[in-house]
Protein backbone atom coordinates (compact mmCIF):
# COMPACT_ATOMS: atom_id res chain seq x y z
CA UNK A 1 0.00 0.00 0.00
CA UNK A 2 2.13 2.87 -1.30
CA UNK A 3 1.31 6.57 -1.43
CA UNK A 4 -0.91 7.26 -4.41
CA UNK A 5 -2.03 3.68 -5.01
CA UNK A 6 -5.79 3.05 -5.30
CA UNK A 7 -5.64 1.04 -2.07
CA UNK A 8 -4.03 3.94 -0.24
CA UNK A 9 -6.55 6.47 -1.55
CA UNK A 10 -9.43 4.24 -0.45
CA UNK A 11 -7.75 3.69 2.92
CA UNK A 12 -7.38 7.46 3.42
CA UNK A 13 -11.00 8.14 2.48
CA UNK A 14 -12.20 5.56 5.00
CA UNK A 15 -10.00 7.06 7.75
CA UNK A 16 -11.12 10.59 6.87
CA UNK A 17 -14.79 9.58 6.96
CA UNK A 18 -14.33 7.91 10.34
CA UNK A 19 -12.61 11.02 11.73
CA UNK A 20 -15.41 13.24 10.46
CA UNK A 21 -18.07 10.98 12.01
CA UNK A 22 -16.46 10.70 15.46
CA UNK A 23 -16.17 13.28 18.17
CA UNK A 24 -12.90 15.20 17.91
CA UNK A 25 -11.79 13.98 21.33
CA UNK A 26 -11.70 10.41 19.97
CA UNK A 27 -10.10 11.17 16.63
CA UNK A 28 -6.66 10.20 17.90
CA UNK A 29 -7.85 6.59 18.25
CA UNK A 30 -8.82 6.35 14.58
CA UNK A 31 -5.62 8.02 13.41
CA UNK A 32 -3.40 5.87 15.64
CA UNK A 33 -5.03 2.62 14.50
CA UNK A 34 -4.82 3.79 10.89
CA UNK A 35 -1.15 4.72 11.30
CA UNK A 36 -0.29 1.34 12.84
CA UNK A 37 -2.19 -0.45 10.07
CA UNK A 38 -0.43 1.55 7.37
CA UNK A 39 3.03 0.97 8.89
CA UNK A 40 2.46 -2.76 9.21
CA UNK A 41 1.33 -2.85 5.57
CA UNK A 42 4.37 -1.03 4.17
CA UNK A 43 7.01 -2.51 6.50
CA UNK A 44 6.64 -5.47 8.86
CA UNK A 45 5.21 -6.46 12.21
CA UNK A 46 8.76 -6.42 13.61
CA UNK A 47 9.23 -2.76 12.65
CA UNK A 48 5.81 -1.95 14.08
CA UNK A 49 6.97 -3.52 17.35
CA UNK A 50 10.14 -1.38 17.27
CA UNK A 51 8.00 1.73 16.73
CA UNK A 52 5.87 0.77 19.74
CA UNK A 53 9.03 0.16 21.78
CA UNK A 54 10.53 3.56 20.91
CA UNK A 55 7.18 5.22 21.61
CA UNK A 56 6.74 3.78 25.11
CA UNK A 57 10.38 4.32 26.10
CA UNK A 58 10.46 7.96 24.95
CA UNK A 59 7.09 8.68 26.59
CA UNK A 60 8.11 7.17 29.96
CA UNK A 61 11.59 8.70 29.85
CA UNK A 62 10.23 12.19 29.18
CA UNK A 63 7.77 11.92 32.06
CA UNK A 64 10.50 10.70 34.40
CA UNK A 65 12.93 13.35 33.27
CA UNK A 66 10.38 16.11 33.86
CA UNK A 67 9.19 14.73 37.21
CA UNK A 68 12.73 14.50 38.58
CA UNK A 69 14.10 17.65 36.92
CA UNK A 70 17.27 18.93 38.52
CA UNK A 71 18.23 15.61 40.09
CA UNK A 72 20.57 12.80 39.06
CA UNK A 73 17.58 10.58 38.47
CA UNK A 74 16.43 12.91 35.68
CA UNK A 75 19.69 12.21 33.86
CA UNK A 76 19.10 8.46 34.14
CA UNK A 77 15.65 8.82 32.63
CA UNK A 78 16.90 11.11 29.88
CA UNK A 79 19.89 9.06 28.82
CA UNK A 80 17.91 5.84 29.04
CA UNK A 81 15.31 7.38 26.79
CA UNK A 82 18.01 8.49 24.33
CA UNK A 83 20.04 5.28 24.25
CA UNK A 84 17.14 2.90 23.63
CA UNK A 85 15.95 4.66 20.42
CA UNK A 86 19.56 5.00 19.28
CA UNK A 87 19.95 1.27 19.86
CA UNK A 88 16.94 0.65 17.66
CA UNK A 89 18.46 2.92 15.00
CA UNK A 90 21.61 0.82 15.23
CA UNK A 91 19.76 -1.98 13.41
CA UNK A 92 20.18 0.11 10.28
CA UNK A 93 23.97 0.03 10.62
CA UNK A 94 24.60 -3.43 12.06
CA UNK A 95 25.40 -5.06 8.72
CA UNK A 96 27.58 -2.12 7.66
CA UNK A 97 29.52 -2.31 10.93
CA UNK A 98 30.08 -6.07 10.70
CA UNK A 99 31.11 -5.84 7.05
CA UNK A 100 33.75 -3.22 7.79
CA UNK A 101 35.03 -4.99 10.89
CA UNK A 102 35.37 -8.12 8.77
CA UNK A 103 37.29 -6.16 6.12
CA UNK A 104 39.65 -4.71 8.75
CA UNK A 105 40.16 -8.20 10.20
CA UNK A 106 41.07 -9.42 6.71
CA UNK A 107 43.64 -6.67 6.28
CA UNK A 108 45.14 -7.68 9.64
CA UNK A 109 45.58 -11.26 8.46
CA UNK A 110 42.59 -12.87 10.14
CA UNK A 111 41.80 -16.02 8.15
CA UNK A 112 38.37 -16.83 9.56
CA UNK A 113 35.81 -14.36 8.13
CA UNK A 114 33.22 -12.78 10.37
CA UNK A 115 29.73 -13.96 9.48
CA UNK A 116 27.85 -11.40 7.43
CA UNK A 117 24.65 -9.99 8.86
CA UNK A 118 21.53 -9.77 6.75
CA UNK A 119 20.42 -6.33 5.60
CA UNK A 120 17.53 -5.20 7.78
CA UNK A 121 14.78 -3.11 6.17
CA UNK A 122 14.25 -0.06 8.38
CA UNK A 123 11.47 1.89 6.66
CA UNK A 124 10.61 5.01 8.65
CA UNK A 125 12.96 4.16 11.52
CA UNK A 126 15.34 7.08 10.95
CA UNK A 127 12.48 9.57 10.94
CA UNK A 128 10.59 8.65 14.09
CA UNK A 129 13.79 8.05 16.08
CA UNK A 130 14.91 11.62 15.36
CA UNK A 131 11.46 12.85 16.41
CA UNK A 132 11.66 10.88 19.64
CA UNK A 133 15.15 12.24 20.40
CA UNK A 134 14.07 15.82 19.70
CA UNK A 135 11.07 15.37 22.00
CA UNK A 136 13.25 14.08 24.85
CA UNK A 137 15.71 16.95 24.45
CA UNK A 138 12.92 19.54 24.31
CA UNK A 139 11.33 18.16 27.48
CA UNK A 140 14.67 18.17 29.28
CA UNK A 141 15.35 21.75 28.19
CA UNK A 142 11.85 22.82 29.23
CA UNK A 143 10.89 23.83 25.68
CA UNK A 144 7.80 21.60 25.73
CA UNK A 145 5.98 19.84 28.59
CA UNK A 146 6.03 16.06 28.70
CA UNK A 147 2.94 14.57 27.09
CA UNK A 148 0.84 12.68 29.68
CA UNK A 149 -1.37 10.98 27.10
CA UNK A 150 0.44 7.94 25.67
CA UNK A 151 -1.95 7.72 22.72
CA UNK A 152 -1.29 11.29 21.61
CA UNK A 153 2.46 10.83 21.97
CA UNK A 154 2.24 7.64 19.91
CA UNK A 155 0.27 9.45 17.22
CA UNK A 156 2.79 12.30 17.15
CA UNK A 157 5.50 9.78 16.24
CA UNK A 158 3.41 7.54 13.99
CA UNK A 159 1.01 9.87 12.11
CA UNK A 160 0.91 7.97 8.84
CA UNK A 161 1.28 10.79 6.26
CA UNK A 162 4.77 11.65 7.57
CA UNK A 163 5.78 8.31 9.10
CA UNK A 164 7.97 6.72 6.44
CA UNK A 165 9.61 9.75 4.83
CA UNK A 166 8.99 12.78 7.00
CA UNK A 167 8.75 15.68 7.49
CA UNK A 168 10.51 15.27 10.84
CA UNK A 169 8.04 17.01 13.11
CA UNK A 170 8.71 18.78 16.43
CA UNK A 171 6.57 17.98 19.44
CA UNK A 172 6.05 21.68 20.10
CA UNK A 173 4.18 22.16 16.81
CA UNK A 174 2.48 18.78 16.35
CA UNK A 175 1.28 17.82 19.84
CA UNK A 176 -0.83 20.99 20.37
CA UNK A 177 -2.66 20.21 17.13
CA UNK A 178 -3.39 16.69 18.38
CA UNK A 179 -4.60 17.92 21.77
CA UNK A 180 -7.06 20.35 20.21
CA UNK A 181 -7.90 18.91 16.78
CA UNK A 182 -9.65 21.05 14.22
CA UNK A 183 -12.96 19.93 12.78
CA UNK A 184 -12.80 18.16 9.43
CA UNK A 185 -13.69 20.97 6.99
CA UNK A 186 -14.53 20.76 3.30
CA UNK A 187 -12.17 23.65 2.55
CA UNK A 188 -9.27 21.84 4.22
CA UNK A 189 -10.06 18.55 2.48
CA UNK A 190 -10.23 20.31 -0.90
CA UNK A 191 -6.95 22.17 -0.32
CA UNK A 192 -5.32 18.95 0.89
CA UNK A 193 -6.56 17.08 -2.18
CA UNK A 194 -5.01 19.71 -4.43
CA UNK A 195 -1.66 19.34 -2.69
CA UNK A 196 -1.91 15.55 -2.90
CA UNK A 197 -2.67 15.60 -6.64
CA UNK A 198 0.25 17.94 -7.25
CA UNK A 199 2.57 15.65 -5.30
CA UNK A 200 1.28 12.64 -7.23
CA UNK A 201 2.03 14.43 -10.50
CA UNK A 202 5.59 15.21 -9.41
CA UNK A 203 6.19 11.60 -8.47
CA UNK A 204 4.56 9.62 -11.28
CA UNK A 205 4.76 12.01 -14.23
CA UNK A 206 8.17 13.60 -13.59
CA UNK A 207 10.37 11.65 -11.15
CA UNK A 208 9.46 8.12 -12.25
CA UNK A 209 9.91 9.09 -15.91
CA UNK A 210 13.55 9.94 -15.22
CA UNK A 211 14.48 6.66 -13.52
CA UNK A 212 15.08 4.68 -16.79
CA UNK A 213 17.70 7.26 -17.79
CA UNK A 214 19.45 7.51 -14.44
CA UNK A 215 19.54 3.92 -13.20
CA UNK A 216 21.43 2.25 -16.11
CA UNK A 217 24.18 4.88 -16.08
CA UNK A 218 24.81 4.86 -12.33
CA UNK A 219 24.53 1.07 -12.16
CA UNK A 220 27.48 0.81 -14.57
CA UNK A 221 29.29 4.15 -14.58
CA UNK A 222 32.63 2.66 -15.60
CA UNK A 223 31.26 1.84 -19.06
CA UNK A 224 29.80 5.28 -19.79
CA UNK A 225 31.82 8.20 -21.16
CA UNK A 226 31.69 11.76 -19.88
CA UNK A 227 28.56 13.28 -21.43
CA UNK A 228 26.14 10.49 -20.41
CA UNK A 229 27.37 10.75 -16.80
CA UNK A 230 26.82 14.51 -16.87
CA UNK A 231 23.29 14.19 -18.29
CA UNK A 232 22.42 11.35 -15.89
CA UNK A 233 23.63 13.52 -12.98
CA UNK A 234 21.42 16.43 -14.05
CA UNK A 235 18.46 14.09 -14.48
CA UNK A 236 19.11 12.50 -11.09
CA UNK A 237 19.11 15.95 -9.47
CA UNK A 238 15.66 16.52 -10.97
CA UNK A 239 14.47 12.98 -10.15
CA UNK A 240 15.49 13.21 -6.49
CA UNK A 241 13.90 16.62 -6.06
CA UNK A 242 10.56 15.80 -7.71
CA UNK A 243 10.42 12.41 -5.99
CA UNK A 244 11.03 13.76 -2.49
CA UNK A 245 9.11 17.02 -2.97
CA UNK A 246 6.25 15.01 -4.46
CA UNK A 247 6.05 12.80 -1.38
CA UNK A 248 6.28 15.82 0.91
CA UNK A 249 3.45 17.63 -0.87
CA UNK A 250 1.30 14.50 -0.65
CA UNK A 251 2.06 14.24 3.07
CA UNK A 252 1.31 17.93 3.62
CA UNK A 253 -1.93 17.56 1.66
CA UNK A 254 -3.04 14.59 3.75
CA UNK A 255 -2.16 16.47 6.92
CA UNK A 256 -4.21 19.46 5.85
CA UNK A 257 -7.20 17.23 5.02
CA UNK A 258 -7.11 16.09 8.66
CA UNK A 259 -6.66 19.70 9.84
CA UNK A 260 -2.99 19.21 10.76
CA UNK A 261 -0.19 21.46 9.62
CA UNK A 262 3.00 19.60 8.75
CA UNK A 263 6.37 21.23 8.15
CA UNK A 264 7.21 22.24 4.55
CA UNK A 265 10.40 20.52 3.45
CA UNK A 266 11.47 22.44 0.33
CA UNK A 267 11.80 26.03 -0.80
CA UNK A 268 13.23 26.11 -4.35
CA UNK A 269 16.56 24.59 -3.24
CA UNK A 270 18.22 24.64 -6.66
CA UNK A 271 17.96 28.44 -6.70
CA UNK A 272 20.15 28.77 -3.61
CA UNK A 273 23.16 31.09 -3.88
CA UNK A 274 25.36 29.07 -1.51
CA UNK A 275 25.55 25.62 0.02
CA UNK A 276 24.48 27.02 3.39
CA UNK A 277 21.39 28.49 1.72
CA UNK A 278 20.79 25.21 -0.12
CA UNK A 279 20.55 23.41 3.21
CA UNK A 280 18.08 26.02 4.44
CA UNK A 281 15.90 25.12 1.43
CA UNK A 282 16.44 21.34 1.05
CA UNK A 283 14.96 18.76 3.46
CA UNK A 284 14.26 21.63 5.83
CA UNK A 285 12.96 19.49 8.68
CA UNK A 286 16.19 17.45 8.77
CA UNK A 287 18.41 20.50 8.30
CA UNK A 288 16.79 22.34 11.21
CA UNK A 289 16.96 19.19 13.36
CA UNK A 290 20.70 18.90 12.72
CA UNK A 291 21.13 22.63 13.34
CA UNK A 292 19.29 22.66 16.68
CA UNK A 293 20.24 19.31 18.18
CA UNK A 294 23.70 18.60 16.80
CA UNK A 295 25.47 21.62 15.29
CA UNK A 296 24.62 24.18 17.99
CA UNK A 297 25.64 21.94 20.94
CA UNK A 298 28.91 21.03 19.20
CA UNK A 299 29.54 24.66 18.30
CA UNK A 300 28.95 25.72 21.91
CA UNK A 301 31.26 22.99 23.15
CA UNK A 302 34.00 24.18 20.78
CA UNK A 303 33.52 27.93 21.30
CA UNK A 304 36.96 28.13 22.93
CA UNK A 305 38.43 27.08 19.58
CA UNK A 306 37.39 30.49 18.24
CA UNK A 307 37.95 30.53 14.46
CA UNK A 308 37.91 26.76 14.09
CA UNK A 309 34.96 25.91 16.32
CA UNK A 310 32.22 26.53 13.75
CA UNK A 311 34.02 24.81 10.82
CA UNK A 312 34.69 21.70 12.91
CA UNK A 313 31.08 21.66 14.14
CA UNK A 314 29.86 21.87 10.53
CA UNK A 315 32.19 19.09 9.46
CA UNK A 316 31.00 16.74 12.23
CA UNK A 317 27.33 17.65 11.64
CA UNK A 318 27.47 16.77 7.97
CA UNK A 319 29.38 13.58 8.67
CA UNK A 320 26.39 12.63 10.85
CA UNK A 321 24.02 13.74 8.08
CA UNK A 322 25.75 11.43 5.63
CA UNK A 323 25.55 8.50 8.04
CA UNK A 324 21.87 9.23 8.72
CA UNK A 325 21.11 8.78 5.03
CA UNK A 326 22.43 5.26 4.88
CA UNK A 327 24.93 2.61 5.87
CA UNK A 328 27.27 3.12 2.93
CA UNK A 329 30.59 4.88 2.50
CA UNK A 330 29.10 6.83 -0.40
CA UNK A 331 26.83 8.68 2.02
CA UNK A 332 29.76 9.30 4.37
CA UNK A 333 31.78 10.75 1.48
CA UNK A 334 28.81 12.89 0.40
CA UNK A 335 28.34 14.23 3.93
CA UNK A 336 32.05 14.96 4.34
CA UNK A 337 32.04 16.70 0.96
CA UNK A 338 29.29 19.08 2.03
CA UNK A 339 30.79 19.51 5.50
CA UNK A 340 34.23 20.35 4.13
CA UNK A 341 32.80 22.92 1.71
CA UNK A 342 30.69 24.57 4.40
CA UNK A 343 33.63 24.63 6.80
CA UNK A 344 35.84 26.20 4.13
CA UNK A 345 33.16 28.77 3.27
CA UNK A 346 33.03 29.92 6.91
CA UNK A 347 36.77 30.49 6.90
CA UNK A 348 36.67 32.20 3.48
CA UNK A 349 33.62 34.41 4.17
CA UNK A 350 35.47 37.49 5.58
CA UNK A 351 37.75 37.57 2.53
CA UNK A 352 34.79 37.03 0.23
CA UNK A 353 32.97 40.03 1.68
CA UNK A 354 36.01 42.25 1.25
CA UNK A 355 36.40 41.16 -2.37
CA UNK A 356 32.73 41.79 -3.12
CA UNK A 357 32.86 45.25 -1.55
CA UNK A 358 36.04 46.20 -3.37
CA UNK A 359 34.67 45.05 -6.74
CA UNK A 360 31.22 46.50 -5.96
CA UNK A 361 29.54 43.16 -6.47
CA UNK A 362 27.46 43.07 -3.28
CA UNK A 363 24.16 43.77 -5.06
CA UNK A 364 25.16 42.48 -8.49
CA UNK A 365 22.51 40.43 -10.28
CA UNK A 366 25.20 38.85 -12.43
CA UNK A 367 26.97 37.67 -9.28
CA UNK A 368 23.70 36.22 -7.97
CA UNK A 369 23.19 34.25 -11.19
CA UNK A 370 26.78 33.00 -11.08
CA UNK A 371 26.40 31.93 -7.44
CA UNK A 372 23.19 30.03 -8.20
CA UNK A 373 24.86 28.24 -11.13
CA UNK A 374 27.96 27.41 -9.10
CA UNK A 375 25.94 26.14 -6.13
CA UNK A 376 23.72 24.01 -8.36
CA UNK A 377 26.69 22.35 -10.02
CA UNK A 378 28.40 21.79 -6.70
CA UNK A 379 25.26 20.07 -5.40
CA UNK A 380 25.03 17.98 -8.57
CA UNK A 381 28.65 16.90 -8.14
CA UNK A 382 27.78 15.76 -4.63
CA UNK A 383 24.81 13.79 -5.99
CA UNK A 384 27.29 11.58 -7.90
CA UNK A 385 28.56 10.23 -4.57
CA UNK A 386 25.02 10.12 -3.17
CA UNK A 387 23.74 7.98 -6.09
CA UNK A 388 26.73 5.81 -7.01
CA UNK A 389 26.69 2.26 -5.57
CA UNK A 390 30.24 2.56 -4.19
CA UNK A 391 32.83 5.26 -3.56
CA UNK A 392 34.97 3.61 -6.24
CA UNK A 393 32.15 4.03 -8.75
CA UNK A 394 31.73 7.69 -7.75
CA UNK A 395 35.45 8.34 -8.22
CA UNK A 396 35.39 6.51 -11.57
CA UNK A 397 32.39 8.60 -12.67
CA UNK A 398 34.21 11.79 -11.69
CA UNK A 399 37.35 10.72 -13.55
CA UNK A 400 35.41 9.82 -16.71
CA UNK A 401 33.40 13.03 -16.48
CA UNK A 402 36.56 15.15 -16.38
CA UNK A 403 38.63 13.21 -18.92
CA UNK A 404 36.00 12.34 -21.54
CA UNK A 405 33.47 15.15 -21.39
CA UNK A 406 35.16 17.41 -24.01
CA UNK A 407 35.46 14.60 -26.58
CA UNK A 408 31.95 13.22 -26.05
CA UNK A 409 30.45 16.71 -26.07
CA UNK A 410 32.14 17.40 -29.40
CA UNK A 411 30.77 14.12 -30.74
CA UNK A 412 27.26 15.04 -29.68
CA UNK A 413 27.53 18.49 -31.24
CA UNK A 414 28.52 16.84 -34.52
CA UNK A 415 25.48 14.57 -34.17
CA UNK A 416 27.45 11.36 -33.69
CA UNK A 417 25.99 8.51 -31.60
CA UNK A 418 23.29 10.66 -30.00
CA UNK A 419 21.38 7.55 -28.93
CA UNK A 420 24.10 6.60 -26.44
CA UNK A 421 25.64 9.98 -25.67
CA UNK A 422 22.55 12.17 -25.30
CA UNK A 423 19.46 9.97 -25.09
CA UNK A 424 21.14 7.42 -22.77
CA UNK A 425 19.80 4.50 -24.79
CA UNK A 426 16.14 5.45 -24.30
CA UNK A 427 15.45 7.04 -27.66
CA UNK A 428 14.92 10.63 -28.76
CA UNK A 429 11.19 10.67 -28.04
CA UNK A 430 11.58 9.37 -24.49
CA UNK A 431 14.40 11.83 -23.81
CA UNK A 432 12.39 14.81 -25.06
CA UNK A 433 9.41 13.62 -23.00
CA UNK A 434 11.63 13.51 -19.90
CA UNK A 435 12.92 17.03 -20.51
CA UNK A 436 9.37 18.25 -21.16
CA UNK A 437 8.20 16.62 -17.90
CA UNK A 438 10.86 18.50 -15.93
CA UNK A 439 9.91 21.78 -17.61
CA UNK A 440 6.22 21.10 -16.99
CA UNK A 441 6.90 20.39 -13.32
CA UNK A 442 8.75 23.70 -12.93
CA UNK A 443 6.09 25.72 -14.78
CA UNK A 444 3.15 24.11 -13.00
CA UNK A 445 4.74 24.65 -9.59
CA UNK A 446 5.18 28.34 -10.42
CA UNK A 447 1.54 28.61 -11.53
CA UNK A 448 0.22 26.83 -8.45
CA UNK A 449 2.32 28.89 -6.07
CA UNK A 450 1.22 32.08 -7.78
CA UNK A 451 -2.42 31.06 -7.34
CA UNK A 452 -1.88 30.34 -3.62
CA UNK A 453 -2.93 26.70 -4.02
CA UNK A 454 0.20 25.14 -2.52
CA UNK A 455 -0.22 25.66 1.20
CA UNK A 456 -0.47 23.11 3.99
CA UNK A 457 -1.51 25.62 6.65
CA UNK A 458 -5.07 24.93 7.84
CA UNK A 459 -5.34 28.56 8.98
CA UNK A 460 -4.46 29.87 5.54
CA UNK A 461 -7.33 29.65 3.12
CA UNK A 462 -6.69 30.00 -0.58
CA UNK A 463 -7.12 33.65 -1.47
CA UNK A 464 -10.12 34.45 -3.65
CA UNK A 465 -9.20 35.09 -7.28
CA UNK A 466 -10.86 36.65 -10.26
CA UNK A 467 -12.54 34.66 -13.01
CA UNK A 468 -9.46 34.39 -15.30
CA UNK A 469 -7.29 33.18 -12.41
CA UNK A 470 -9.97 30.69 -11.37
CA UNK A 471 -10.07 29.34 -14.92
CA UNK A 472 -6.26 29.10 -14.90
CA UNK A 473 -6.27 27.21 -11.59
CA UNK A 474 -8.96 24.81 -12.84
CA UNK A 475 -7.08 24.27 -16.08
CA UNK A 476 -3.86 23.62 -14.18
CA UNK A 477 -5.44 20.92 -12.05
CA UNK A 478 -7.09 19.43 -15.14
CA UNK A 479 -3.59 19.13 -16.64
CA UNK A 480 -2.34 17.48 -13.45
CA UNK A 481 -5.14 14.91 -13.38
CA UNK A 482 -4.76 14.21 -17.10
CA UNK A 483 -1.01 13.83 -16.70
CA UNK A 484 -1.37 11.38 -13.83
CA UNK A 485 -4.03 9.31 -15.62
CA UNK A 486 -2.47 9.25 -19.09
CA UNK A 487 1.21 10.14 -18.78
CA UNK A 488 2.06 8.65 -15.39
CA UNK A 489 4.67 5.90 -15.57
CA UNK A 490 4.81 2.62 -13.66
CA UNK A 491 5.16 3.23 -9.93
CA UNK A 492 8.70 3.34 -8.53
CA UNK A 493 9.46 3.22 -4.84
CA UNK A 494 10.14 6.58 -3.20
CA UNK A 495 13.85 7.34 -3.18
CA UNK A 496 14.00 8.80 0.33
CA UNK A 497 12.02 5.94 1.88
CA UNK A 498 15.26 3.93 1.94
CA UNK A 499 16.85 6.46 4.30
Amino acid sequence: MTFGSPEFVLFTLVVLTACAALDRSRRWIVLLVASATFYAAVSSIALLAILAFVTVISWAAALGSERHAGTRRANWFFWGGVLFPLGALGLKYAGFFVENVSAIAGWMGRTRPIAAMPVVATIGLSYYVLQALAYLIDVREGTVPAERHLGRHALALAFFPKLIQGPIERAGTLLPQLREPRPIAIADVAAGARLFVWGLFQKHVVADRLAPFVDPVFSDVRHHPGLPILIATYLYAAQLYFDFAGYTDMALGLGRAFGIRLTPNFSSPYFARSIAEFWRRWHISLSTWLLDYLFKPIQMGLRHWRTWGTPVALFVTFLASGLWHGANWTFVAWGLFHGAWLAASVLYRPLQRRIHRRLRLTDSKLLAVAQVALTFHFVCFGWIFFRAPTVGDAIAATRLLVSQLPATLAQAIRGNDLEALLYLGQGRGAFLAAVAAIAAGAVLRALLRHSGALTSDPDEQVAPVGLPAAYLRTATYAVLVYGIAVLGTSAQSFLYAQF
